[in-house]
């Protein structure tokens, strides 16, 4: 019964867009440590 409720289509794609939600998230939660945009650069002062 579980396995009929997962194949339905409406589930299938909600669970889907969900999943790739979060992926996105993740990446720009982790995107945010990267340190872009901090001035690192060696020729930021010349």
């Amino acid at each position: 019964m579980l396995k009929h409720f997962f194949q339905h289509p409406v589930v299938n794609f909600v669970g889907r867009t969900v999943f790739y939600f979060l992926i996105i998230l993740s990446l720009l939660y982790l995107y945010g440590y990267s340190g872009v945009g901090e001035g690192h650069f060696l020729y930021n002062e010349f």
